[in-house]
């Protein structure tokens, strides 16, 4: 009968005791339910180790031809040592086009990183549900940039670092990425100048609500963004608490994060030194996986849009007068009176026009302020230039 009601070993024991006793191996072979091909195998395994020659083997083909040879296991390791935020589609990218020749799919490349003790498990985070905004979404290169200013950081003198990135959104593409030692207007507006200058002007630039891109002052103006509007470029403001509505720039930003402050460097300037580097690996030879493994600089070109110098002058043609909004944010409309506006127009022209219903309306560059009368003072128009009215 075959054998049940015993472990395999034990009954493969018992025929061998029971063969050397003198029992035919064809009798015993009949009697167990088993062909004499296996029988004469056992046999054989018995005589030359033993009872352990009755244990069951592994099944395990001792040659896999497919098997990652363990020199590229190393040379992939090395690579992800010099890159620890690079993931298999990255390390397996970058090492084809280095080696010119095919790798293992980027599964095998994560389990060999995983058994190398190089990868991390995530935190399962709450997806979230896009809520729809007026945001633009950009469809070619210089369509939508963003702005923003990572969060500070502490340099090895003790000093802080406020690092403030620029990046176009169709192309992941970093414009900027300057550290300074402290948020700052001024300093924001000139790493803007230099980069219209070498890049050309977006149509749109996209920022939070925080200093100095947004304001809780007429229309959320600034400095910084009435400059924007100046020369020519749409503004756009996600809602306040929803990062993920610049989701690009904020993934760009966990990057440059554990890339270049761990650890921080000595000081600014050797903290710029490693976010420049980091810039021309990040735009020239980071593969990036959102736009199909290429590079950000094969998708970027400059802007056709010229930065204005000296800017064009602010013209009107639908307003029955210009006037100059003082040092004090004030302007002087004719019949109503003094009118206080907001100091980030300071020295610029805006344009006024009375309507029909006999208000005035103020309008800077391309966009409508606020609607002016006696009885009321001003009055904000709902504000184009944020995502959400």
């Amino acid at each position: 009968m075959p054998w049940k009601a015993k472990s395999p070993v034990d009954l493969r024991n018992e025929m061998m005791v029971r063969l050397a006793a003198g029992e035919r191996l064809t009798d015993l072979c009949r009697e167990y339910g088993i062909s004499r091909k296996t029988g004469n195998k056992f046999k054989a395994r018995f005589d030359e180790l033993g009872i352990a020659g009755l244990e069951d083997r592994s099944r395990a083909p001792r040659v896999i031809p497919h098997k990652t040879p363990p020199e590229l296991i190393e040379v992939i390791i090395a690579e992800r040592r010099a890159h620890p935020t690079w993931g298999p589609r990255k390390l397996k990218d970058v090492l084809e086009r280095r080696l010119e020749r095919s790798l293992p799919s980027h599964t095998a490349i994560g389990i060999a990183l995983s058994k190398a003790g190089l990868v991390t498990p995530r935190k399962r985070r709450r997806r979230h549900v896009p809520q729809p905004t007026r945001l633009r979404e950009a469809t070619a290169a210089n369509d939508v940039w963003c702005i923003d200013y990572k969060g500070q950081f502490r340099l090895g003198d003790r000093t802080y670092c406020y690092p403030l990135t620029i990046t176009d959104q169709f192309s992941r593409y970093v414009l900027a990425c300057e550290g300074m030692a402290a948020i700052s207007d001024e300093e924001a507006r000139d790493v803007c100048v230099d980069v219209f200058r070498n890049h050309g002007l977006p149509s749109i630039v996209r920022s939070d609500n925080g200093v100095p891109f947004a304001s809780t002052g007429l229309a959320g103006l600034t400095k910084l963004s009435a400059f924007l509007l100046r020369i020519g470029i749409q503004l756009e403001r996600i809602r306040p608490s929803h990062p993920e509505e610049n989701g690009r720039h904020e993934r760009m930003h966990r990057t440059l994060k554990a890339e270049t402050t761990r650890p921080a460097r000595a000081n600014l300037l050797q903290q710029q030194e490693c976010f420049d580097n980091w810039v021309d690996e990040f735009n020239h030879r980071r593969p990036h996986e959102a736009i199909g493994m290429k590079r950000p600089a094969e998708l970027f070109a400059p802007s056709p849009r010229a930065f204005p110098s000296p800017p064009h002058e602010l013209s009107y043609p639908l307003h029955d007068d210009i006037v100059t909004v003082t040092r004090s944010g004030q302007i002087y409309i004719a019949g109503i009176g003094t009118i206080s506006l907001t100091t980030s127009l300071a020295g610029y022209d805006v344009g006024i026009r009375e309507e029909a219903d006999g208000r005035w309306l103020v309008t800077f560059a391309s966009l409508d302020l606020a609607h002016v009368d006696r009885s009321h003072g001003v009055t904000p128009i709902g504000c184009e230039v944020t995502a959400n009215s």
